[in-house]
């Protein structure tokens, strides 16, 4: 045997003596983020880059003390790609980034048999104002509000499909910033990519409608695979 074969061939069976191995498996996506919310539920929403107007949307368990897979659905983002949340415009047809809350859950259908969520229908006369100059900005409001103009709001009946469930992310809610956009839901998909939101096929928003539990204080986490908007940031 030629000397670098001999070499070679001792490695390798210091290695097995070792009981070296293949490497282990990165660990998964949420235990390598900033912050989940605290809670033992979170949905991420992953885009391969800023420009991107698909990607992945990911649902995890904590479960003895480690998270698992859920379940996972290909995703659609804004038209115009994904921003930083905090510096985002409003209708720029883009998605913002960040770790939001999941307030609640509404659809023009009835919910999903199992639904936990508290689930608002929608009616002839269900709005969500847009409207800067309202009181009501970015808020579900029915019948709409007198000081919301309808051509600044969302009709919500007429998106037909798309709204036949969803859930509310909590983008611009808790105290919102005039400006910074209003209307950001997790939806079913429609014919391509969104005005901002995040869209799914209608088999994954149902399914996710039954997985997630308030109580177990769900989040949902949207981002890219890296750079400045990475998710693993939020």
């Amino acid at each position: 045997m030629r000397p670098g074969a001999v070499a070679l061939a001792l490695a390798v069976s210091c290695l097995v003596a070792l009981g070296a191995g293949p490497p282990a498996p990165p660990p998964p996506l949420p235990a390598r983020m900033a912050d989940t919310g605290g809670g033992t539920q979170l949905i991420t929403a992953v885009a391969p880059r800023t420009a991107s107007t698909t990607g992945t949307v990911t649902w995890w368990d904590r479960e003895g003390g480690r998270w698992v897979r859920a379940g996972s659905a290909p995703a659609r983002f804004g038209a115009n790609g994904l921003v930083e949340g905090a510096s985002r415009t409003q209708g720029t047809n883009t998605t913002p980034t960040g770790l939001y809350g999941l307030p609640y859950a509404f659809g023009i259908e009835a919910a999903p048999r199992g639904t936990a969520y508290t689930y608002r229908r929608v009616h002839r006369d269900s709005w969500w104002c847009q409207d800067n100059d309202s009181r009501s900005y970015n808020r579900w409001t029915e019948p709409r509000a007198a000081d919301c103009r309808a051509s600044e709001s969302e009709h919500l009946i007429t998106y037909g499909e798309r709204y036949a469930h969803a859930l509310v992310i909590g983008f611009n809610y808790g105290r919102p910033v005039r400006g910074r956009g209003a209307g950001i839901f997790l939806h079913v998909n429609g014919r391509g990519a969104t005005a901002g939101c995040v869209s799914v096929p209608k088999r994954a928003m149902r399914t996710i409608l039954r997985w997630a539990d308030p109580a177990q204080r769900p989040h949902i986490a949207v981002g890219t695979a890296s750079g400045t908007t990475a998710v693993t940031r939020y």
